[in-house]
């Protein structure tokens, strides 16, 4: 699933984009009053918020990329 963010794969579902998050500690935040919109909150880092619609549009698939490589660069700095 990461290769498939890296790759900016367009046909990525909701839930496996709040998988990845979720694996970096993101919380998921459920939407109010109807609405469709998740946010992601995790202490430190800007909330980042994805609406449940399929297909996901290419800037929430790129949004998660820079997360998951942001990640990838802590952990490689540790």
């Amino acid at each position: 699933m990461l290769e498939k963010i890296k790759s900016l794969d367009n046909n990525m579902r909701f839930s496996e984009l709040a998988k990845v998050l979720k694996t970096y500690g993101y919380i998921m935040t459920s939407p109010r009053s109807g609405s469709s919109h998740y946010t992601f909150r995790k202490k430190g880092c800007n909330p980042i918020t994805i609406p449940n619609r399929a297909p996901i549009k290419s800037i929430y698939v790129r949004m998660v990329k820079e997360v998951v490589e942001a990640e990838e660069n802590n952990q490689k700095e540790r």
